[in-house]
């Protein structure tokens, strides 16, 4: 009787994590759909714009709009393992860090960012990249230690994309998710 509790305990959350996440993505291809399709790009203006009263508005709304389909899709699957690697622990612990890490990253990006709008959801995959990271240092427990290794073997080239390296790509957006990401590891530690 108890295993059957479990079980069904299990399988709630992780209904709950794939209704979250996939809820998530399915706003971000639904948007990204509407935009092309029928609004000619029109979505992207409602980016971050740095320094400007207007561009405010994009730090809850960029991580949701995206540039074409290819950069929608470059996103998704980063999206979705990191995202759920959080929730491995705690459905909550997601949330938690999605707020650090969106607001870390809008507004590193509002205040240094170059001029232009700022879209995508890459600032918060490396706020998630950064909190994976750095949540082993913090927490000093084996299984946070093993998923941080994990994590640095899977995904650790995409550190990279915190500098300044390539044209078009808001790398501002990458640092300040990645520092917002380090920020919630710090704050969030067990």
């Amino acid at each position: 009787m108890r295993i059957q509790e479990e079980t069904r305990a299990v399988v709630s959350e992780l209904k709950q994590q794939f209704r979250l996440l996939g809820g998530l993505v399915a706003i971000m291809w639904v948007a990204e759909i509407l935009d092309q399709w029928v609004l000619g790009g029109q979505l992207d203006r409602f980016g971050i714009i740095p320094r400007t009263l207007i561009g405010l508005r994009g730090i809850p709304l960029a991580p949701f709009l995206h540039g074409n389909f290819a950069h929608l899709a470059g996103n998704t699957l980063p999206f979705l393992v990191l995202g759920w690697l959080i929730m491995l622990r705690d459905t909550q612990d997601f949330l938690r860090v999605t707020l650090v890490v969106g607001l870390a990253s809008g507004l590193g990006t509002w205040l240094f960012g170059s001029p232009g709008s700022h879209i995508g959801a890459s600032g918060v995959i490396f706020g998630y990249l950064g909190y994976l990271l750095l949540r082993g240092l913090f927490e000093r427990r084996l299984g946070s230690i093993s998923l941080s290794l994990l994590v640095g073997t899977l995904y650790g080239s995409m550190i990279w994309g915190i500098l300044p390296l390539q044209q078009g790509i808001s790398w501002e957006g990458h640092l300040f998710g990645f520092l917002g990401g380090v920020l919630a590891a710090r704050l969030l530690r067990l």
